[in-house]
């Protein structure tokens, strides 16, 4: 039977199972013994998180104002923005752990991430679309746009689903005005326009009561509400509102907080739009018509904040923390990696190894060849 395999002449085997061991073990040693690396552009992500934190602060500090009573299992991190189970204008059904993960400064960071990776630099205009459902995720964007010198131009909804920001006396945009109110040096921002929000954009299955708070909120915040007649106006008219406070300046990227359908699309705009950054050549077919999709048609990045428990998984973030987490954690501001001088060591270790093994396992052979050579000339018998 043939070999089926290949070796060195004159390399003994076991010699060749030590080179294999001593390989492995430096794999193993590379893989095991990794470094803790600060990310790229470290200091912003860091600033971004601390100013995140900073306006949750001043949300739940208004939060307990209003009513000190919050309960440990809605909210375990005790960070004050997470709401009700149902209110007169709660829009939809959603899940408490994602509402549980939003509440991390950190998001900011990884937002400030996105941005850059989408090209976005000091000074430029971004869109941006919250939703009363994480007003967490709203306060994390802020501070990117914030930490980034950008210009915003916000368009708000005022509902939310389960758990968001469905107080009826402190709506998301209720939050935005407070922001802007008590530290208006680092959150200068106001939304141009608030929608109603929920089904079409328009509050569809929300009581006369629920209606009645959502026009006294723009009311009292002063802010001009969207009336949009149907699903593609809605669109249409937001699309408007980007274009004419953005004049002649580019918008380099849109930043969309929740599965709004007006911003997401329908079911299968949802289902094709991932979470995290998408770039305009990863754009969903035509027939899918919402804000994101036209703005990936004209060429805009798209930043969806969406699945917040694979964001948080991806981005190395806790899920459902039962702490309020604190500036600086996750893998979006330190990695584990693989120390390079120690795998070039490895590797010259290796190298060297093979070296001499070779070469004296070769030198072995010639002087044993030499040797027999040289008792067969003794023991030649003389002719």
């Amino acid at each position: 039977m043939k070999q089926l395999y290949w070796r060195p002449r004159g390399i003994s085997r076991s010699v060749l199972v030590l080179l294999a061991l001593i390989s492995l073990l430096g794999l193993g040693v590379v893989e095991l013994v990794q470094t803790r690396q600060k990310q790229p552009h470290f200091t912003e992500k860091l600033r971004a998180a601390q100013l995140a934190l900073e306006g949750m602060e001043i949300i739940k500090a208004e939060r307990l104002r209003k009513n000190p009573v919050m309960d440990p299992e809605v909210d375990p991190a005790q960070s004050g923005l997470i709401g009700m189970l149902m209110t007169d204008v709660t829009t939809a059904t959603a899940p408490l752990s994602a509402k549980q993960t939003s509440v991390n400064p950190n998001f900011a960071a990884v937002l400030l991430e996105m941005l850059l990776e989408a090209g976005v630099r000091q000074g430029d205009v971004v869109a941006v679309g919250c939703s009363g459902s994480f007003p967490s995720l709203n306060v994390c964007a802020y501070a990117a746009v914030r930490t980034l010198k950008l210009r915003p131009i916000i368009i708000s909804s005022a509902t939310a689903s389960q758990f968001g920001a469905n107080d009826p006396n402190l709506l998301w945009i209720d939050m935005e005005h407070l922001l802007y109110e008590k530290d208006r040096q680092n959150f200068p921002f106001r939304s141009v326009a608030v929608s109603p929000g929920g089904v079409e954009d328009r509050a569809i299955g929300i009581s006369q009561a629920g209606r009645q708070h959502i026009q006294a909120a723009i009311e009292r915040n002063g802010l001009k509400p969207l009336k949009p007649r149907d699903f593609k106006d809605s669109i249409d008219k937001r699309m408007a509102i980007y274009a004419q406070y953005a004049g002649d300046a580019p918008i380099k990227a849109y930043i969309n907080v929740g599965a709004g359908t007006v911003s997401v699309g329908t079911t299968l705009g949802k289902r094709m739009f991932r979470p995290g950054l998408s770039l305009p050549r990863a754009a969903a077919p035509r027939y899918i018509d919402s804000v994101m999709s036209r703005f990936l048609d004209d060429g805009v990045p798209v930043i969806h904040l969406v699945h917040v428990e694979r964001l948080a998984a991806r981005y190395g973030m806790p899920v459902q923390p039962t702490i309020m987490p604190v500036p600086g954690e996750g893998a979006v501001f330190y990695r584990e990696e693989r120390n390079r001088w120690l795998a070039v060591g490895t590797l010259v270790v290796i190298i060297g190894s093979l070296y001499l093994f070779v070469r004296s396992q070769l030198g072995y052979r010639i002087l044993q060849t030499n040797h027999k050579q040289q008792e067969d000339l003794v023991t030649e018998p003389m002719v």
